[in-house]
């Protein structure tokens, strides 16, 4: 950091004359250089909470599943782990933060990091925590700095930077890496007026999570555990702080080996880490502890005594070391409201190979969806239908926007940046909780992917959802009757799951979609199914049997039909070579491998690195093993020169001016998989980005007129409505 921050040009220019060096000078220059660089830490110290804490912070008086947060973080006798399962809806955020006061305040931390499970999510948490620490020190709110790749398209980060600046390593030798995702904007050093961002430094390469307060996806953390270059300033980055992370459960087997090595790390440094999650399966629950408190004693994850299982919803649990023993506390609380018994319905939908193409005919599938919002929507509320790829999803929203006309919306993670951000907010402002100025329309369809899964906070009347793992379906019945409005249309007043997506059959196991298959693999998908259709007719009780729901489809008891018990078997041999091979195939990656965490030191480090790894895409490829893909820049190309999406003229060779770069960049959209390869080997940047900061290492997806391209036999075609379209 030391070394960076002298390589600086503007803060430390270089001397020509030998009779001007001297210890005085240099001592002066650190000074004015220090000065300017505008580097500060948090909030310092702390007083402890009081019990009208959350109160104040929030303006609204805590519920018992809060209040027991903020009791059991000042219980805690040293730094630790706090494992935070609660109902989707119940305020786990805030109760974080709380419980991060607590933590910082007893144990002299002085910032925290919030991580998120995708850059939608981050978004609104961001916000939050803006006014969070803002309540505790005004001048705090500014410091807070959002880490992900589509950040640009905040606009409330966008508020906070005074201007546009030149690319931040033209000041700094030595840095090749580029910032997660696109570049960012920096604040002229000229400028009088006082910075209302984050320190300008911190939002050079590599160096985000040094500010006092962050929030980002859950991947700045996986970084921090993996073997690369320059691996020691994030971690850095993290020492100090509280570590918030939300929705664990998310991390599939591939992502928890580089979330359980981040946790012994914290643990051995003494980071009190939060962890949030409403559909927890057990077993994941006991790995990320023992992770934690391997680090903290210095064990082996299998000689860690584990503390009891929490017997009640919401519970916490809490682990830290004291005394060469490990201590724990598990409670529970009610929760803040009784529980919603959510009736359970089946809408059968035959499985064809049909069904997974986006064409112009209406699929079966699509037609009884469209009925049933016909049936169910006719004297008005709002419904949220989520479909597991973005081409079913595509197809859904032409079905039913061919009927409710403007009254859908379709969020999906291909559409252009611009679209996404602001399609985002929009359904976040229709359909967000209670407040005095919300008016909730008379009637609306939300077509989505699984970017409104989970820490989407919105409210539906109705949902209708694609067969996912049991969490995951829970995650997503969590978006319906989320918030307690007083009035409903009387046909959606009861709260109600409708699942599609598989078709039962009386003699054998249901047929599942291909493309759902492929996601999630058969097992959890079968096991889930049976208990959907057990309870067809009835109800679950939501939140209260969230928990046994959960660990009943991931546990070793029978849940399926014996007519399915063949079928199942197979499933879960392929499942559990699946698990194990993509277990193996993080190992390389790790900060230190197996065998290896008894070293006292990381000597070797970068003998054996991932070489090459830098930027977006790389970093997700490395943490995440699902199948690769890219962003691309779109513009439009033809015999004049090139334009924007939206019309407006580049010149010939495609440069772009500085009023017409947020309109150039507002047309990021990401690729589906199948066109990577061909992607990475014809797309390039235009000539006229070559040397734009901003542009340079970005690659154009070049549009006709009608908003089309072919790639590798496939017709690619933006369509303002439903985003990227691939057929062929």
């Amino acid at each position: 950091m030391a070394d960076w921050i002298a390589s600086d040009h503007r803060h430390f220019p270089g001397i020509d004359d030998l009779d001007r060096v001297s210890l005085v000078g240099a001592r002066r220059r650190a000074r004015d250089a220090w000065k300017s660089l505008g580097l500060r830490g948090g909030w310092g110290e702390l007083p402890m909470p009081d019990a009208d804490t959350f109160r104040r912070r929030f303006n609204e008086t805590p519920r018992p599943s809060q209040v027991l947060v903020q009791e059991v973080a000042a219980l805690m006798g040293a730094p630790g782990l706090m494992v935070v399962e609660a109902p989707m809806g119940e305020g786990k955020t805030k109760a974080a933060l709380i419980a991060a006061e607590v933590l910082a305040s007893r144990f002299g931390l002085d910032g925290v990091f919030a991580g998120m499970p995708t850059q939608a999510t981050s978004d609104p948490v961001f916000g939050k925590v803006r006014d969070w620490v803002a309540r505790i020190d005004p001048d705090l709110s500014s410091q807070v700095a959002l880490l992900h790749g589509k950040r640009r398209f905040n606009k409330e980060w966008q508020s906070l930077l005074t201007s546009a600046g030149n690319e931040p390593d033209t000041y700094f030798d030595g840095i090749e890496e580029d910032e997660f995702g696109l570049p960012d904007m920096w604040a002229d050093p000229d400028e009088a007026p006082e910075r209302r961002a984050p320190a300008e430094w911190f939002l050079g390469s590599m160096r985000g999570l040094l500010s006092p307060f962050v929030v980002g996806t859950i991947d700045q953390l996986l970084y921090a555990a993996t073997r690369t270059k320059h691996v020691m300033l994030r971690m850095a980055g993290l020492a100090g702080k509280v570590v918030i992370l939300d929705e664990v459960h998310a991390a599939d087997v591939y992502m928890s080996q580089f979330l359980q090595e981040g946790l012994r790390w914290l643990g051995q440094a003494k980071v009190p880490v939060v962890l949030l999650s409403a559909t927890l399966p057990p077993a994941q629950r006991r790995a990320l502890v023992a992770a934690y408190l391997a680090g903290a004693t210095g064990q082996e994850e299998d000689e860690v005594e584990l503390p009891s299982e929490p017997t009640g919803y919401p519970n916490v649990t809490a682990v830290w070391p004291e005394a060469h023993r490990v201590r724990s506390e598990v409670r529970s609380a009610e929760t803040w409201r009784k529980d919603l018994y959510t009736r359970i319905e089946v809408l059968s939908e035959p499985v064809t190979a049909q069904q997974e193409r986006a064409d112009d005919t209406i699929s079966p599938g699509d037609k009884a969806v469209r009925a049933l919002l016909r049936e169910r929507l006719a004297e008005g509320g709002c419904a949220l239908v989520i479909r597991n790829t973005v081409p079913r999803a595509q197809a859904t929203y032409a079905a039913l926007r061919a009927e409710f006309g403007d009254q859908t919306r379709l969020l999906h993670g291909r559409l252009n940046a611009g679209h996404r951000a602001d399609r985002t907010e929009e359904c976040l402002d229709l359909l967000g909780p209670p407040d005095d100025e919300r008016v909730r329309p008379d009637r609306l369809i939300v077509v989505a992917t699984q970017l409104a899964e989970q820490s989407f906070d919105v409210d539906a009347d109705l949902l209708i959802t694609d067969l996912a793992p049991m969490d995951l379906l829970l995650q997503r019945l969590g978006r319906a009757h989320r918030h307690a409005w007083e009035v409903r249309p009387p046909l959606v007043k009861v709260p109600r799951i409708v699942v599609t997506g598989f078709e039962p059959r009386p003699d054998g196991p249901p047929a599942l979609l291909p493309a759902s298959v492929s996601i999630y693999g058969e097992y959890l998908l079968l096991r889930t199914a049976a208990m959907v259709l057990q309870a067809e007719g009835g109800t679950w009780a939501i939140p209260g049997a969230v928990p046994s729901l959960v660990s009943r489809v991931y546990g070793p008891q029978a849940v399926v039909p014996e007519a399915w018990s063949g079928a199942e078997s197979t499933a879960r041999d392929r499942w559990k070579r699946e698990q194990d091979e993509r277990q193996r195939n993080a190992e390389p990656f790790l900060l230190t491998r197996v065998g290896e965490r008894d070293k006292p030191t990381l000597a070797g480090l970068h003998f054996g690195h991932s070489r090459g790894v830098s930027g977006d895409e790389q970093f997700q490829s490395l943490v995440r093993d699902g199948e690769r893909t890219i962003e691309v820049v779109m513009v439009k190309g033809g015999e004049r020169g090139f334009h924007t999406l939206a019309g407006r003229r580049l010149s010939i060779n495609g440069e772009v001016a500085p009023d017409l770069l947020d309109e150039v960049l507002f047309a990021t959209v990401r690729l589906p998989a199948t066109l990577t390869e061909v992607a990475e080997r014809e797309l390039s940047a235009l000539s006229g980005w070559r040397d734009h900061p901003w542009l340079r290492y970005t690659r154009a997806l070049v549009l006709d007129e009608d908003a089309c391209a072919v790639l590798d036999g496939h017709q690619v075609q933006y369509d303002d409505q439903l985003g990227l379209v691939v057929d062929g």
